[in-house]
């Protein structure tokens, strides 16, 4: 079994392993969907997300409508959404998504990661072209006729349905979450999980030692409280 197969089943435990930090970084998701669609959860999708992303991570409901609460007070932080693009270590494309209420810090923190890990920052839209950003739902396989429902859920937006163990994954252009997730609601299906993620467009297969390089550079981004994903190119298959 291959180094980054290894990691990637590490880096799912790791996320929800320490609990402050992961409400800490969904708190933000919060702050930012208030911002930017409104406190009510029916008519936000990126509100939605992230109290899916809280349900997930076993988020206290009142910690979740506290956040809601003070997102939109008049005394709300203002954090500010910034990616930063860059190469890693032997080629590997690099998107870091933040949100920040000083961007100054941040980007400063990021270009530090890159240097020290043998990568380099790069400028907007450096390699952004390299990924597709797409809404993500992942949804327990039993009980459904999926014949069926692929039909329904194409009129919603759906371009792609792939078997991922005892879940299906559904995969829709990010600007149909709402529609897509509103499709579900109407089947009474509930995903176990829902995101919007940056997938790459090409991968690029490394050796052990390589990747572990990478490693490095993805755990130092991952760590910094203003961080709230990082995507890459690097294969991370077996």
């Amino acid at each position: 079994m291959g180094r980054a197969f290894e990691f990637r089943k590490e880096r799912k435990m790791k996320r929800w392993a320490g609990m402050a930090k992961t409400f800490t970084r969904i708190g933000r998701e919060i702050a930012l969907a208030v911002k930017s669609g409104g406190e009510n959860p029916d008519y936000n999708p990126r509100l939605r997300i992230a109290v899916n992303n809280a349900k997930a991570a076993n988020m206290p409901k009142t910690n979740v409508e506290n956040a809601i609460k003070k997102a939109s007070s008049k005394d709300a932080e203002n954090f500010q959404e910034v990616i930063y693009e860059g190469y890693a270590a032997h080629g590997i494309a690099v998107l870091v998504e933040t949100a920040t209420d000083n961007p100054t810090r941040t980007v400063a923190n990021v270009r530090m990661y890159f240097d020290r890990c043998k990568g380099a920052l790069g400028t907007s839209d450096s390699v952004k072209f390299m990924f597709n950003r797409k809404s993500i739902f992942k949804v327990k396989a039993a009980g459904h006729n999926w014949e069926e429902l692929e039909l329904e859920l194409i009129d919603a937006g759906l371009e792609e349905m792939k078997p991922e163990e005892d879940e299906v994954v559904l995969y829709a252009d990010f600007k149909d979450f709402g529609t897509m997730q509103k499709a579900l609601e109407d089947l009474k299906i509930e995903p176990t999980s829902a995101q919007v993620e940056w997938l790459p467009t090409t991968i690029k297969k490394l050796n052990d030692d390589e990747v572990d390089q990478v490693i490095k550079l993805i755990d130092r981004l991952e760590e910094d409280d203003d961080v709230l994903n990082v995507f890459h190119t690097m294969d991370m298959s077996e």
